[in-house]
């Protein structure tokens, strides 16, 4: 048997695939849009041909309890159709793949996974037969880890080509690495098979498929299209990787943090940097208008929370409230943004849909009391991105992982520096600030009150941004902060993986187990029978 060659491709967070996106509907970005991405691989597996589909999620996992209620099922159904996570229809996926004449069965079983959200899928037409393992890491980010039995690593950031071949494998890759130009191409094996992975910028041109199955006995050839916005290639590099590397990188430089989020996204997208701030100016428009939206009303019948900013805005307008200033907006913003959210309508992942409202509500909250420019909220965005891209690598987005210090915690952290990026704060106030807003939310666990990602979300998300305004005036006063922002995200990692996994988006503890939670669980059970 041959040895698997590992990918060693280096963990190079992009702030728009893995920090601030995808663009989206449904309650929970690891549940919705991640399974959705994985659907939609499944789909490229079998060519787009799917008859049956058994899936299956591990019992001691955090999708045994949470993925019908938080998303998984919408997520996957609307994957395995072709859709896009932000597709209007996700919420008649399960009718809509009945009536694509797709046969699915889920089963709670004892998988041994290591992940806890992990996606185990066969998929069968009348000719081929294929598994697929998935992980979901957080904030919509996947990583397919196991095809047909044989090891793989895939992002969902390249054009991937699979060849399935019974022998000859070392052949094949020495024509393929002296005919393509590809990022990288591996040959792996399994029990009685053996598939070449090859990541590139495109599929393979007709002309050498054609050369292949002339010269070869050809299994299986597979394409896989890319589901994330950024693609890698073998040239990714990063000027820096951590908070301590970016100081001594601008140590000649002077740049700001949002200058300096320019710099590492164009390096690691391929991007220029015009097309860096374009692309997160459309990010800030797009959240604008939920925000908008949120406050004009939402409806939707499956859900714990009604509508509540009118309300809200309409006595702080009457000052019926107390004088919070800058901070009464924040909330506003908020909870219109976590209303959207939760009435299935567009929101951005924030660093993740649970955690969606905390860091627009505070920066665009804040943008509009000053009477500041689109511009101005995008430089404070990719700001917020840059402290994002060091948790993404250093630690998790994921609650299944960390608990909601992982999610409304790093929203917090990064809303901070947002915030001071539109103070016109210094570079070390900004850092300082994420720090101190991220020391302040260790060991924040997640309980989801009747296995929905509205209670107690939307007041976690509302914290998020208070103490981000706390954090951000603390720091624009100099107050010290004590831990380097780098230490406290290594701490944020050890914390989280030291939770009970009880506290961490399974609701089998904490507030999810409350007798109210499980009323209400029943009660909206009975409502959608």
């Amino acid at each position: 048997m041959l040895p698997i060659q590992k990918d060693s491709q280096p963990n190079f967070p992009s702030i728009f695939n893995d920090v601030i996106g995808p663009v989206m509907r449904g309650p929970s970005s690891s549940h919705c849009a991640a399974a959705l991405r994985i659907g939609r691989i499944a789909r490229d597996l079998m060519d787009a041909r799917i008859e049956e589909v058994l899936i299956e999620f591990d019992s001691h996992g955090s999708l045994a309890t949470t993925h019908n209620s938080q998303g998984s099922d919408m997520g996957l159904f609307g994957g395995l159709l072709g859709w896009e996570t932000a597709d209007e229809r996700l919420t008649q996926s399960t009718q809509a793949i009945q009536e694509a004449g797709i046969t699915v069965q889920i089963e709670i079983k004892d998988l041994e996974a290591k992940h806890p959200s992990t996606y185990k899928l066969t998929l069968k037409n009348t000719t081929q037969k294929h598994t697929l393992t998935a992980i979901s890491t957080g904030g919509g980010m996947i990583e397919i880890v196991e095809i047909d039995g044989i090891e793989v690593s895939m992002a969902g950031d390249y054009y991937e080509t699979l060849i399935y071949v019974d022998s000859n494998g070392s052949e094949i890759v020495k024509y393929l690495r002296e005919n393509i130009d590809a990022d990288r191409i591996l040959l792996l094996s399994g029990m009685d098979t053996q598939m070449i992975e090859i990541k590139a910028q495109n599929f393979l041109e007709e002309r050498i498929i054609s050369a292949l199955h002339a010269q070869y006995n050809i299994k299986y050839l597979k394409s896989i299209s890319p589901v994330l916005p950024v693609m890698s290639s073998k040239n990714s590099s990063v000027p820096f990787i951590t908070c301590d590397e970016m100081l001594k990188y601008n140590a000649d430089k002077n740049l700001a943090l949002w200058e300096l989020a320019v710099h590492y996204e164009s390096a690691r997208g391929n991007l220029s940097h015009e097309q860096v701030f374009q692309q997160m100016s459309e990010i800030v428009r797009l959240m604008q208008r939920s925000i908008l939206d949120g406050i004009a009303g939402t409806k939707y019948a499956d859900r714990i929370l009604g509508y509540q900013s009118g309300l809200f805005k309409t006595r702080m307008e009457n000052q019926q409230l107390l004088d919070g200033g800058m901070l009464n907006q924040m909330i506003l913003y908020v909870t219109a943004m976590m209303e959207v959210k939760s009435s299935m309508g567009v929101i951005v992942a924030a660093p993740t849909a649970g955690a969606c409202a905390g860091l627009p509500g505070a920066c665009i909250g804040a943008a509009t009391s000053l009477g500041l420019s689109v511009e101005e909220m995008t430089k404070a965005m990719l700001s917020a991105g840059m402290i994002g891209v060091f948790i993404a690598a250093h630690a998790t987005f994921a609650a299944e992982v960390g608990g909601c210090q992982a999610e409304c915690g790093s929203g917090s952290g990064m809303a901070s520096a947002a915030l001071v990026t539109l103070a016109k704060g210094t570079l070390k106030q900004s850092i300082d600030a994420a720090s101190m807003a991220l020391q302040n939310t260790v060991g924040m666990v997640c309980d989801p009150v009747a296995n929905r990602v509205e209670v107690p979300c939307l007041g976690k998300n509302v914290m998020a941004a208070s103490n981000a305004l706390a954090c951000a005036n603390m720091a624009l006063a100099d107050y010290d902060a004590v831990i380097p922002l780098d230490e406290v995200i290594e701490t944020l990692d050890r914390v989280g993986k030291s939770m009970p996994h009880e506290l961490r988006c399974t609701a089998l503890g904490g507030l999810s187990i409350t007798r109210t939670s499980k009323e209400i669980e029943e009660r909206l059970k009975r409502q959608n029978k």
